[in-house]
């Protein structure tokens, strides 16, 4: 068992200390913002399960059509995959290293605003609070959120599994890297210590131990994510490329 070290508050309403990390760990818990003013925003859940909409017409359709404006749709849904994924990390990792818990990420108390950018994209309708250890966390992103929608990309798009996992794990490390920085620049080590620890250890999970290595919060990743194919777009600093091919392969996927 890994322990954290964690500042010891209560898990409040407005979780309003993850406002300090910067608006990509931020989440709204607003109860009346239930609408955009094209109608009620989905739930996650509502998206995930959505599996035979236009490719535009629906949350998850949208931000990846619209995501870097790739030429190739399953582009735009793997870096749709792995910025909600992301977010959905950074959320988890925040609570858990700030508070010692995290809130209910259930996918139905999750809504989704995909023509919104962070921190304003995702919305608690409830905070419940739950521990903040790693097989809660692991249970909270990746089996509540990370299975249905790397199933929901993979059907709706056709991506490699092993490229959406390595999405996954290249997310987490990301916003475990954020959180480690902002420690250091804030003279908060047991914060930095806290996040390398669970995610070290989540990185245990089945899911993500083939994804990639691990060497605190550097990761060298064992995928793509195809951002090589965007116009001007290069490969990512964990990429399992050291410059971008220059033939069209099969996607890597660990």
């Amino acid at each position: 068992m890994v322990l954290l070290l964690v500042v010891d508050l209560d898990l409040d309403h407005d979780l309003a200390a993850l406002r300090p990390l910067g608006g990509f760990f931020v989440l709204r818990t607003d109860p009346g913002r239930a609408a955009a003013p094209s109608g009620p925003l989905p739930t996650l859940r509502e998206s995930y399960e959505n599996r035979t909409a236009d490719v535009h017409g629906d949350a998850l359709g949208k931000l990846s059509s619209r995501s870097l404006r790739a030429p190739e749709v399953r582009v735009g849904a793997s870096v749709a995959h792995q910025a909600l994924a992301a977010r959905l990390w950074s959320v988890a990792l925040g609570c858990a290293t700030l508070y010692g818990r995290i809130p209910d990420l259930d996918p139905g108390l999750l809504r989704w605003d995909a023509d919104s950018t962070a921190p304003d994209d995702l919305w608690l309708s409830e905070v419940r609070p739950l521990p903040g250890d790693a097989a809660t966390v692991a249970d909270a992103v990746l089996d509540a959120h990370l299975r249905p929608l790397t199933a929901a990309v993979q059907a709706r798009w056709r991506v490699a599994a092993g490229l959406l996992w390595g999405n996954a794990g290249s997310a987490l490390a990301g916003a475990a890297r954020e959180l480690d920085r902002w420690a250091r620049a804030n003279g908060r080590p047991d914060v930095g210590a806290g996040a390398r620890s669970l995610t070290a250890e989540l990185f245990g999970h089945p899911l993500l131990a083939g994804t990639g290595t691990l060497t605190g919060t550097a990761f060298r990743r064992r995928s793509c994510c195809l951002y090589y194919r965007v116009p001007g777009g290069g490969v990512c600093g964990d990429c399992c490329f050291t410059r971008p091919p220059r033939s069209s392969p099969r996607d890597p996927s660990g």
